[in-house]
């Protein structure tokens, strides 16, 4: 496989907390899956996990050379993990169409958080020799 491309993103969990405040659910359905509520919401650092996931949004979009645009969701971009524990991104809608055009196979996540940010890495794999995408199967 080889890397395509790399994206980060830091989030202030003090902006991920006053979205929440102030918009409610209204902003959480905006933002996050229903998958990615139900392993945040009611866990002990919720705005931290709900910071990572935010960062992992963008540093994905920045694999993708996107940004949020041209009809994509935040929604498009889903973080699961696996029983172990280990973030997974799934694409869903125009981000999977983005990445099917350009060839990713997979991306790879990384996510940190404190009390005060949230940090993640995302690393855009193509297939050595263009092989289908994996993304969310």
């Amino acid at each position: 496989m080889n890397i395509t491309a790399h994206g980060v993103d830091i989030v202030n969990c003090s902006r991920i907390r006053k979205s929440v405040k102030e918009y409610g659910r209204k902003f959480l359905e905006r933002v996050f899956t229903e998958a990615e509520l139900e392993y945040c919401l009611g866990r002990k650092r919720e705005i931290e996990h709900l910071a990572g996931r935010f960062a992992a949004k963008e540093a994905v979009l920045k694999v993708l050379g996107t940004g949020l645009r041209d009809g994509i969701a935040w929604t498009d971009i889903e973080v699961r993990n696996l029983p172990s524990g280990q973030p997974r991104v799934v694409l869903q809608g125009r981000c999977r169409e983005i990445a099917d055009q350009q060839g990713l196979c997979r991306i790879l996540i990384s996510l940190s958080h404190t009390p005060t940010h949230a940090v993640a890495s995302a690393i855009g794999l193509k297939e050595a020799s263009g092989g289908a995408l994996h993304i969310g199967d």
